[in-house]
């Protein structure tokens, strides 16, 4: 078994798309801005963020045509230097919520939001220190 992606299910595709793209700086797969569908990649690692259209889902699982409440993921991304990247983002439109602090002597951290409300964790990994 392989983990595939982790798949948000979003009502406003374009607001999202722009995010995970024009602000996180993820390479989309194929370019489909308005959706239905849309997968992410990091320049490094295999793992991918996808972004799917709530309603087209609704279609298949009727229980998903409410609108969704509270926090139902936390998206986490790990960058090599968590104070540059919290600045490129912020200046191509983030707003960060926290952060960049320690969370434990292994790992700092800035949490923010994408426009449907998704949290999303931006990690940096430390080296023990001793």
């Amino acid at each position: 078994m392989e983990l595939a992606q982790v798949r948000l299910l979003v009502s406003d595709f374009p607001a999202c798309y722009r995010f995970y793209a024009d602000v996180l700086g993820l390479k989309p797969q194929s370019g489909a801005a308005d959706g239905p569908y849309e997968k992410f990649s990091p320049a490094t690692g295999s793992a991918g963020i996808a972004l799917q259209d709530r309603a087209m889902m609704a279609q298949v699982l009727g229980e998903l045509g409410g609108e969704a409440t509270g926090h139902r993921s936390l998206v986490v991304l790990r960058v090599d230097d968590l104070d540059a990247y919290c600045a490129e983002i912020t200046s191509r439109g983030a707003t960060l919520l926290h952060g960049p602090a320690p969370m434990t002597d292994r790992m700092r951290v800035a949490h923010l939001k994408d426009p449907e409300g998704n949290l999303v964790e931006l990690q940096q990994w430390l080296l023990l220190r001793g």
